[in-house]
C-alpha cells in the first residue's frame, strides 16, 4: 500500500505533506508526531473497513418473508446475502457492516479524534467512556490515540448488556413506546468478541475496562472518578437518560458529551433535551454528520 495516499491530521495539518514533514523530513523520520498521527488515521480506516472501499458489506435486513427464504438457503451452503454500500454511505455511518467493527462512519470517528486530542492537549482529567458498544471499534480507537500519544494515567470504560439493547417500559419511558431495538440480533455482540476485536489491534491492557450489564444497573455505582470523554451511543430514550443521569455530573469542565445517534433516533433526542432543560445545561450542540452531535461542557 502507498502510504502517500493516507489521510493526515493534527500535525500533518501544521504544515506536513504526504511526501515529507515540515521542512521536507522524511514522515518516516524524526518526526514522531506525524508517525502518531498516521497510525490514528490508519486505524481509523481499519475500523471501520474504509481501506476497502466499503467491500465488506452491509447486513441485509431480512423483514420480508421472501427475503429470509433466501438467506435460510443460502446458509445451507455456507453463503450469506449481503449489501454493498457505496463508500460515502460508510463516511457517515448510515449502514450495519458485515465485518467492520464500528457502524460509526469516518466523520463520527474525526470527531472523536479531534475530541480527545484536544482533552489531552488541554490537560481536562479524566477518563474515557463510551456506553453502547457493539463491537467495540470506537473504544478500540480511544484506546489506540493513548497508546499513540503515550498516555498510561486514563482508562477507556466501555458499558455494554453485551447482550442487545432493553426491552423498553413505556410505562417508565413513554418516549421507548414500540421502540424494536431489542429485536435486532445484530446488536447483540458479546464481551468476549469485543474483547478479541481489542486484541486483534494489540490494544486490549489494564487501561480498557469494562461494565457489563444494563446501564441503570452498572453505571450509577461505576467506580469512575472523573470523565474526560463521554459518549453515548443507547440508541433509547431508556439507554441515554440512564447514561446521562449516572455520568454526565462526572464530566469535568472542558470535557466532550457526544451523542452518537441525536439526529436519528426521537427516543434518543429526547432524552438528550430533557436532561439538558432539567439541568439548565446552555452549551451550543454541534451536528457532526446530520446523526452524530456534541457539546464541550
Amino acid at each position: 500500500m502507498d502510504t502517500t495516499d493516507l489521510a493526515v491530521t493534527g500535525t500533518a495539518r501544521q504544515g506536513a505533506t504526504a511526501e515529507g514533514g515540515p521542512g521536507g523530513r522524511s514522515p518516516w523520520g524524526p518526526d514522531t508526531g506525524l508517525v502518531t498521527e498516521r497510525y490514528i488515521e490508519l486505524l481509523k480506516q481499519a475500523l471501520t473497513f474504509s481501506l476497502w472501499d466499503g467491500a465488506d458489506g452491509g447486513v441485509v435486513m431480512a423483514q420480508r418473508r421472501s427475503v429470509r427464504l433466501i438467506q435460510r438457503l443460502l446458509k445451507r451452503r455456507d453463503l450469506s446475502l449481503v449489501k454493498l454500500p457505496r463508500p460515502d454511505v460508510r463516511a457517515i455511518g448510515r449502514d450495519w457492516p458485515r465485518l467492520a467493527h464500528t457502524m460509526v462512519g469516518t466523520q463520527r470517528l474525526d470527531n472523536l479524534h479531534e475530541c480527545v486530542e484536544r482533552v489531552l492537549r488541554d490537560g481536562v482529567p479524566g477518563d474515557f467512556i463510551e456506553t453502547g458498544v457493539w463491537r467495540g471499534g470506537v473504544a478500540i480507537l480511544m484506546r489506540g490515540i493513548l497508546a499513540a500519544h503515550g498516555v498510561t494515567d486514563r482508562a477507556v470504560w466501555l458499558a455494554d448488556s453485551f447482550s442487545g439493547l432493553p426491552e423498553p417500559e413505556p410505562e417508565k419511558y413513554p418516549a421507548d413506546a414500540g421502540d424494536r431495538h431489542h429485536t435486532f440480533g445484530a446488536l447483540a455482540v458479546s464481551q468476549e468478541e469485543v474483547r478479541q476485536n481489542f486484541r486483534r489491534y494489540g490494544l486490549l491492557d489494564d487501561q480498557v475496562k469494562f461494565l457489563p450489564g444494563w446501564f441503570r444497573d452498572t453505571l450509577p455505582s461505576a467506580p469512575i472518578e472523573r470523565l474526560a470523554i463521554l459518549r453515548l451511543d443507547g440508541d433509547m430514550y431508556s439507554s441515554t437518560i440512564e447514561a446521562l443521569d449516572a455520568l454526565y455530573p462526572k464530566l469535568s469542565p472542558g470535557g466532550f458529551c457526544i451523542i452518537d445517534d441525536y439526529g436519528a433516533l426521537e427516543g434518543c433526542r429526547r432524552a438528550v433535551e430533557d436532561y439538558r432543560v432539567a439541568h439548565r445545561i446552555a452549551e451550543h450542540i454541534e451536528s457532526i454528520d446530520g446523526w452524530g452531535a456534541y457539546w464541550r461542557k
